[in-house]
Order: C-alpha cells, then structure tokens, then sequence
C-alpha cells in the first residue's frame, strides 16, 4: 500500500488563471466544485473560463507589467498558466512575493520554450529524441534542414495546438515553413525548431501527476491522431507494451523531477520500433486528455491538476472504462456561430459532448468535443468511431 501524506491546510484558495479557453473552463468547473475562487484572465472578453469563473481580467499577458499590476491587485495563491503566451520570467518574482505558481515558476518558463526543454531533456536527462536543430532566420533552417535531413518538421519554438508547425519534403517547402512557422508563433520570439521525422507506429500522452510530498502517478497512455499538427481524435487506453510504458513513465519522471512543482504534465511520445522517444511537454492538463471528460478514469485531468496544486493526496488513479474523444472544428469565420445537431448526440447510448462557448470561430478553430465509452473490453476503435460519427452529427452555424 502506498504511504500517503496527508497535509492540513485552509481549503479556500485564490487562483489566478492565466489563458481561458476550453481547458482553463473544465478546470474552473473542477475548481468551483470543490469551493475555490478563480480569476480567469485572457486577451479577449468572454473566453470559455472566463464564462464559469468569479471574476476576469482581460491583458496582453506578454505585457509584464499589466501581469504585474493583476496579481498585485489580486493577491493569488496560485498563477496556474494555461497557455504559452505568457511574460513567464515575472514567474520568478511572484514565487518570492508569496505566490505559488503551477507547477513552479522554473516547469512554466522551461516548457513555455520548445527550446529550453528540448535542451533540459536531451543535453541534462539524456532522454532520446529526434535529431534537432534551431534556426532564427530562413537561411539557419536552410541549413538546419541540410543537417537533420528530409523529410523533417519545423515547429516555432512559442506556439499551442499546432499552429505554425509543417513538414519539410522538398528543399522548395523551406521557405514556406519558415514563413508558417513565424506566423504561428505565439510570443516575441521569432525561433523555430527543426526535428528529423521520426518513423513512428503511434503516438501517446502520458499524462503525469507530480504531488507535494506523495508520489507520482500516471494515467493510462493516451493515443491520438493529429492534422496540422493538432489533435482530431484521442482514446485511452492506448496500446502500448510494457517495455515501453515503464521506459515512458522513467522518462516523465525523470523530466518532471527536474522541473519541480507539483500539478499534472502531459508529457508526449513516439513509439517507434526502436524504443520510445520523448517529444514535448505541456506543465498544465493536455488537449489529448479530454478524454478523461468520458469517464474512464476515477478522476479527469482537470481534476487531478487540481487537487495535487492543492495538495490534496491523490491515493490513485484508475482506470474505469474504454473511451474516446473527437474534436468538432469550425469551417469558417463567424462573431455569433451556433450550433445544430447537439439533440442527436444527446439520444446516442454512451457518448457525450462539450461545447466550448467560444464567442467566435475560424477555420480549423476547436469549438467543442465528443465523448464515447464503453467497458474495457470494447474494441477501441469501435469507441473511436463512435466519439467520430457524434462529432459529425453536429453542424456550425456561422
């Protein structure tokens, strides 16, 4: 039986959410369940949290000093960060006024950078990874690409759900990425990441629970699929063998010690035939495990970050059903898009929906989800199928 520590402390917390969109909205919910006061700040009026939270700030959070002037105004106890494009260096001064910030000030500002925590895991953790370079300017990715080889993906160093991200076939793609990339890249920092293209079988998410003073758990890996480098679909369990399960949890062990702090990361991997290789890492509740919203687990994601942020102890996590999620996206652009269909998902056996109340759509923008389970003996790719056809049912109307 594991040894839990169990802490005493006021349950009552301030939290100032910095980034409000859909995830930031399921952990409000998870927050406001349990009696926790939230601030949800974004760059825009109306954001999905902002919706469910007890008050809101709209700032550029690349502005140092507006995020200066929110929390001295407020006075958290916790900055969780939801997102990228974030002035991550204050991080460090707030910690010293007394806030704590999730998962630590150091885990927001390493993973904030494709690059630093590309450089923690290879060149301090010896993680295996796929062949990297950075370039600054098209003729570094030139360059860059001639190293690695081709085909090969670039990525900007600041950037969220694929934006900006593209693959390198032919030496006439480099320019026309590095344009991409810079485009989507969220931030003042103009720096991409060029990767060689690892010949994997799948991908997962493993999503990792660090905890103040009890110890790390995982959850069940995640599989999905992506399209410009965002996810469509995810499911969980996915297939994995036990080999490379424990080499991905000592991995995400490994990279969430150094990091520090206590809170939920979803830490993404290649499986590969020769092993698995680590990829990236979100210190915050991860696109892929909205899955969780279908019930295969004791707890969500959302949940979990929650309750280790507080330090309450987390004795497992376990895995209750078979499910899948699907993404419903947006077509066109659109101030007041509604929907039709939601009432047909509704009469499916086993499968649920979100919708996000995102104030406005653009193409390929993430404006809910579709859910699916069934037992542990179900086929996933039934469950799969299932969480696809919701999906499609419903119809955007801009």
């Amino acid at each position: 039986m594991l040894n839990i520590e169990v802490q005493t402390y006021t349950l009552k917390m301030k939290i100032l959410l910095l980034g409000s969109g859909e995830l930031g909205k399921e952990f409000v919910i998870a927050a406001q369940r349990i009696g926790q006061t939230i601030i949800a700040v974004d760059s825009y009026e109306n954001a999905p949290a902002m919706q469910v939270a007890h008050d809101f700030e709209v700032i550029n959070m690349l502005d140092g000093a507006e995020l200066d002037r929110i929390v001295a105004k407020h006075q958290p106890d916790f900055i969780v960060p939801e997102i990228e494009a974030i002035r991550t260096e204050r991080f460090y001064d707030y910690e010293k006024q007394g806030s704590i910030v999730v998962p630590s000030a150091k885990a927001a500002n390493f993973t904030m950078n494709r690059k630093a925590i590309r450089d923690l895991a290879v060149k301090e953790l010896g993680l295996k990874t796929a062949n990297y370079r950075y370039a600054t300017t098209v003729d570094e990715l030139r360059k860059g690409v001639m190293e690695v080889g081709m085909p090969c993906v670039v990525k900007p160093l600041m950037s969220s759900s694929g934006k900006g991200q593209s693959t390198i076939k032919f030496e006439d793609d480099i320019e026309k990425a590095w344009n991409y990339a810079v485009e989507g890249s969220r931030g003042d920092v103009v720096e991409v990441i060029v990767e060689a293209f690892v010949k994997f079988n799948s991908e997962i998410t493993l999503l990792t629970v660090t905890q103040n003073n009890n110890p790390t758990l995982f959850c069940a890996p995640i599989g999905h699929r992506q399209e410009r480098g965002d996810y469509q679909e995810s499911w969980q369990p996915a297939q994995i063998s036990d080999t490379d399960i424990n080499e991905a949890q000592e991995m995400a062990r490994k990279v969430t010690e150094a990091l520090g702090g206590a809170g939920l990361f979803g830490v993404e991997f290649f499986l590969t035939d020769d092993g698995v290789y680590f990829s990236e890492l979100s210190p915050r509740p991860h696109e892929t495990g909205m899955v969780t919203l279908a019930g295969t687990q004791n707890f969500n994601e959302f949940e979990l970050h929650l309750r280790a942020i507080l330090s309450l102890p987390i004795f497992e996590i376990t895995l209750e059903k078979a499910g899948a999620s699907a993404v419903i996206l947006a077509s066109e652009n659109s101030n007041h898009p509604t929907y039709s269909g939601i009432e047909k998902i509704a009469a499916l056996p086993k499968t649920d929906f979100r919708i996000f109340g995102k104030p406005t759509s653009r193409p390929y923008r993430r404006m809910g989800v579709t859910l699916a389970n069934n037992s542990l003996q179900t086929p996933i790719e039934q469950i799969v199928a299932q969480a696809k056809k919701a999906a499609q049912i419903v119809t955007i109307n801009y």
